[in-house]
């Protein structure tokens, strides 16, 4: 099997919703650069969990922070299927290297005890589902904006957190993340408006947060539904 195979099964496995909203995108090369992206992220945030201590963590962020500067210096990028990957599509794409560097940074924050501050929680998912939402959207189509994108990943990243438990603030009950996550999919139905068609499918599975928030788990007929819905109609 191909790299480019390997790395479509491991988000497949890994990251399913992404991966599935990704079967809605046409062009084969661009599908398989927002895959790239994927797996970059699913590498950088499984660096606390893998990690015995926190400085274990930092070193595989290091890893990917030198990975980083080979492939935006013009140096030979280290035979690893991800880096691989990620450093074609960011040639071909256009990607700037401070908006990769940042999704790495951002994983730092992973590496100190849970919860999240309240202050907090905005800054991390913005950082986080933010960035990669909006880096996805960017490959299809360099006219989306992160501003477009902003809140369907607040949405679908904020109901992330209260699946894994324990990540967001104490005081935060069911009721306040479904009433935080129901305001920012309505925000973000206001924002898509002006995404370009192209990049919908960078979006989609931010339409499956409210249900999330909602401790109910679709079945996969009815995720099917919703993203085709959200792709066509360009909303979550």
């Amino acid at each position: 099997m191909s790299d480019e195979g390997d790395l479509d099964g491991l988000v497949r496995r890994m990251d399913p919703d992404r991966w599935l909203a990704s079967r809605y995108i046409g062009d084969e090369a661009a599908r398989a650069d927002v895959i790239a992206l994927y797996a970059f992220n699913y590498e950088i945030s499984r660096a606390a969990e893998v990690a015995s201590q926190p400085l274990v963590g930092e070193m595989r962020l290091a890893w990917w922070r030198e990975a980083l500067e080979e492939m935006f210096e013009g140096r030979p990028v280290r035979r690893q299927p991800v880096a691989l990957a990620l450093a074609a599509a960011a040639a071909r794409r256009g990607l700037e290297r401070q908006d990769l560097e940042a999704l790495v940074d951002a994983r730092l924050r992973e590496l100190d005890p849970w919860p999240l501050a309240e202050a907090e929680v905005e800054a991390y998912v913005d950082a986080t589902a933010g960035g990669l939402m909006a880096l996805a959207a960017r490959v299809l189509s360099p006219e989306a904006a992160a501003e477009q994108t902003r809140h369907a990943a607040r949405a679908w990243g904020i109901a992330g957190l209260a699946r894994l438990g324990g990540r967001l603030p104490a005081n935060w009950g069911a009721q306040q993340v479904r009433d935080k996550v129901g305001a920012a999919v309505e925000r973000a139905r206001a924002e898509l408006a002006g995404l370009p068609v192209a990049a919908f499918p960078a979006t989609a599975y931010a339409a499956l947060a409210a249900s999330y928030a909602k401790g109910s788990v679709p079945s996969e007929l009815s995720k099917r539904a919703r993203l085709t819905w959200a792709v066509i109609l360009g909303r979550v």
